[in-house]
């Protein structure tokens, strides 16, 4: 393919959103973590969110060496100098079949209705595009936003913008006060606790499970080991064959803040993969009812975990015959470069 210079259309210019929002326009940086944490809540107490965003997680939002909040990011201001507004855009230096631009941004719902989303979305499109630009690669790019599947406003935000839904995602809950499937390891498997010298040789084997995965790309030690601040060891897991080498794991995280919304408590799986060679032997259905085990031993009510509806090894059915059910979905709007 042609350079994705020559494709993404970047501005040579970004503008800031015009003066009659009544905002004032600047970079975000660690300093504003509490700023844009009291607006991202805000946002989503109003959307009806199922998920709750963390200070933890929003202090995230500036680390990682690919990151420079100083020209990615924005925030739009009150004349109080309260943040009303939230931009960004980031690009991961690893990606490589598909280069790809995510970006994120909301409004405070009293500022809503002003035309300050449109300008907001124009400001990470713009920036999107110049990220993907800058890349210097020729694979495929992709512009990308996660949308609730019930926050129709926004949708219709993306849709106006040019932005296709392309992928669809569920959220699902498993009732762990069901019983548990007994399920043993199969021959030659042994399921361990995660630890620190697992966690290093799960990472290659990762990002070949996901290789035919639609939308994934390869991580690298900084990039796997990134948004771990909720991560529970005591909830993961891997599974190692008679050489100890890994065959397939499963990440879990303790998002304690969720669960005053949800109206529940749950563990929840963050990532599952089992080697190609592995699969169809119920390594994967060993790793979940291991981890669902040590959720239930901690008192949680529910597992969770979100999966792509089009996932390639079947997963939905498999979480469907493990009594998970459907509970939400999130739309993956993007434009493709």
């Amino acid at each position: 393919m042609d350079p994705i210079a020559d494709r993404a259309d970047a501005p040579e210019v970004l503008e800031l959103p015009p003066l009659h929002l009544e905002l004032t326009w600047r970079a975000l940086g660690h300093d504003d973590a509490e700023a844009l944490h009291g607006l991202l809540r805000a946002s989503e107490e109003h959307d009806r969110s199922p998920r709750v965003s963390s200070l933890p997680e929003v202090r995230e939002l500036f680390e990682g060496s690919w990151r420079t909040p100083r020209t990615d990011t924005l925030g739009g201001f009150d004349h109080d100098g309260v943040l009303r507004a939230f931009a960004m855009a980031e690009v991961r230096p690893d990606d490589e079949r598909t280069v790809r631009a995510f970006l994120r941004g909301t409004v405070h719902p009293q500022w809503r209705g002003r035309g300050i989303g449109r300008a907001v979305l124009a400001w990470m499109e713009g920036r999107g595009r110049q990220l993907l630009a800058a890349t210097g690669k020729t694979a495929p790019a992709r512009l990308a936003v996660y949308v609730d599947e019930d926050a129709r406003d926004q949708r219709r935000l993306y849709a106006a913008a040019g932005f296709s839904p392309v992928r669809w995602y569920t959220t699902m809950r498993r009732d762990l006060r069901a019983p548990l499937p007994e399920v043993a390891a199969p021959d030659g498997v042994r399921v361990l606790p995660w630890s620190d010298e697992l966690d290093d040789a799960a990472l290659p084997v990762h990002n070949e499970v996901f290789a035919d995965h639609w939308g994934s790309e390869p991580q690298s030690p900084e990039t796997w080991r990134q948004h771990r601040t909720h991560f529970a060891p005591g909830w993961s897991f891997v599974a190692v064959d008679r050489d100890g080498a890994v065959v397939g794991y499963t990440l879990a995280g303790r998002y304690e803040q969720d669960w005053p919304v949800l109206g529940y408590t749950c563990g929840y799986t963050d990532l599952l993969g089992v080697r190609r060679a592995w699969r169809g032997r119920r390594v994967a259905v060993a790793l979940l009812t291991r981890a669902m085990e040590a959720f239930r031993a901690d008192g949680m009510e529910y597992a969770v975990l979100t999966v792509d509806n089009d996932n390639p090894t079947g997963a939905h059915g498999l979480y469907a015959r493990l009594g998970y059910e459907a509970v939400h979905g999130e739309v993956l709007y993007s434009v493709e470069i």
